[in-house]
């Protein structure tokens, strides 16, 4: 990948949609959560997302009038990496269901959001990619937001003692930032593996390949444990439609930002998906914010405004 695609202030735009389109997914995908379950939710992303990034990696190849997209050169590393991140973001699903199940909830959210920070030690560990004192700066300055932003109302706080930050609960959240981490990472080795110069070409390869190992094996592990297999997915098949081709768009965006970025910044620009769900939600009920909700956004927006000041 050229030098030149990393130093551009591309990625932050790219990003900021990547959320926004997340953040409708996450919307569609809920309605789906009580009638299908919450595995089978998850499956809908995946395997209807499938045809949405086939036609958007076609058009690249076929589009008329256009230069055709050069035939990328595949190696094993490059599918470990998509392997990896594929694994992972099904794991870290996984986590954070177990942790739903735990009774500090709030506990697990707000530690799953260390997920930024995480992604910058294991972009250190597995890409060598060090981060700025600038990133690490915001990075903890938008994360201390996004804990502020997870707290439960006051009322309901009396469970977050300190135990609780010791407790299995904790844990659960830890090790779904970790997986989540780990995911992120491997997108971005993926993109550094597949090296060509258009990032949405390595994003259109990657979100196929991704969503196809994941649509196999989930919608495998789905049609076995549920009596009615995939039958209600496809019932559903409208919103799912709605579910899938949003988050195929988000993924599409999300990859694009790991062939321009490394993972962590990207991550960090990526916590304005809480903003975003935040203002929905907000809008939507009429509901008026708190102080604590107010200082959580501002402290989210100011590490993102130190994260992509050298870029602009």
């Amino acid at each position: 990948m050229p030098e030149g695609l990393a130093a551009t202030f591309w990625w932050i735009p790219v990003t900021l949609f990547a959320a926004l389109a997340q953040t409708g997914r996450n919307a569609a995908q809920k309605s789906l959560t009580g009638s299908l379950g919450t595995w089978a939710a998850t499956l809908v992303r995946f395997l209807f997302g499938l045809p949405f990034a086939l036609v958007c990696l076609l058009s690249l190849y076929l589009w008329p009038g256009g230069t055709p997209a050069p035939w990328p050169v595949f190696s094993w590393a490059y599918f470990g990496w998509i392997a990896l991140g594929a694994a992972f973001q099904l794991g870290a699903t996984a986590a954070l269901l177990r942790a739903m199940q735990e009774r500090n909830f709030a506990v697990a959210v707000t530690l799953s959001k260390t997920e930024v920070l995480q992604v910058a030690l294991f972009s250190v560990l597995f890409l060598a990619e060090w981060p700025t004192a600038v990133m690490v700066a915001a990075m903890l300055v938008a994360t201390a937001g996004v804990g502020v932003l997870s707290l439960p109302p006051q009322g309901r706080r009396a469970g977050m003692g300190g135990s609780a930050w010791w407790s299995a609960s904790a844990g659960w959240g830890l090790l779904c930032g970790a997986c989540f981490a780990i995911a992120s990472v491997g997108y971005r080795g993926a993109a550094l593996a597949l090296g060509v110069a258009s990032p949405w070409l390595s994003a259109a390869w990657g979100v196929l390949l991704a969503q196809a190992m994941q649509s196999l094996s989930l919608g495998a592990w789905v049609a076995w444990r549920s009596p009615e297999g995939l039958r209600p997915i496809w019932r559903a098949w409208r919103v799912s439609l709605v579910a899938g081709s949003l988050g195929a768009i988000a993924s599409l965006a999300w990859f694009a930002a790991y062939a321009l970025q490394n993972a962590a910044a990207v991550r960090t620009v990526g916590m304005s998906e809480v903003l975003f769900s935040l203002l929905v939600s907000r809008g939507l009920f009429r509901e008026r914010m708190s102080g604590t909700e107010k200082a959580g956004m501002a402290l989210v927006v100011l590490g993102i405004v130190v994260l992509c000041a050298p870029y602009l």
